[in-house]
């Protein structure tokens, strides 16, 4: 019992984990980086397509995105989508490749960034919490049924509590990291 209410804390911190980190490289920090192309849709003879089905994408240095259409024809189209999908770059054509010059940040931009980054940690961190106090209910309702001792219940509670410091120490350093890469010019 107390093993699975640990087991179950664990997956659910690391999952909350992996999506701060997901989160994370989606924020565009003036580098050249192809997760700020996810979740973009082209329209591909009438069908919205992920624009990895249509093109082949690759940075070419540290700011610059390649967009490379397996066929010609979708050039306007891939265009079209990048335009539409406002992630603050434009893209340039010539008609065979498309190129994503990645603009150089602002000072107050990266600052504006860097408060981005805060809010979403500190969301994750009341998540994890949240995760604790559902682990502590379990933990005291199977104590109060008479499923594990008080001792027991003393020493699981710790460990859950070591987890959830482990958890939002992770974050702290995923916020620290990425707000070093922000902020390097």
């Amino acid at each position: 019992m107390v093993d699975d209410v640990n087991s179950d804390l664990k997956s659910r911190i690391d999952s909350t984990l992996d999506a701060l980190r997901k989160e994370f490289s989606r924020i565009r920090t003036g580098r050249a980086n192809l997760s700020i192309l996810d979740g973009i849709r082209v329209d591909y003879y009438g069908s919205p397509t992920p624009l990895s089905g249509v093109a082949n994408m690759t940075v070419a240095d540290p700011r610059l995105i390649v967009v490379r259409p397996w066929d010609r024809k979708m050039v306007p189209a891939i265009d079209r989508a990048l335009r539409e999908a406002n992630i603050g770059i434009n893209p340039v054509s010539d008609g065979e490749i498309i190129r994503l010059p990645i603009p150089q940040l602002t000072e107050e931009r990266r600052r504006d960034i860097v408060k981005q980054v805060k809010v979403k940690g500190e969301e994750h961190k009341v998540a994890v919490r949240n995760v604790r106090r559902d682990a502590n209910d379990m933990l005291k309702e199977y104590q109060k049924d008479g499923e594990i001792t008080e001792d027991e219940l003393k020493k699981a509670l710790e460990r859950v509590q070591k987890e959830t410091d482990a958890g939002i120490q992770s974050i702290d350093e995923l916020v620290a990291k990425k707000e070093k890469e922000v902020m390097e010019v």
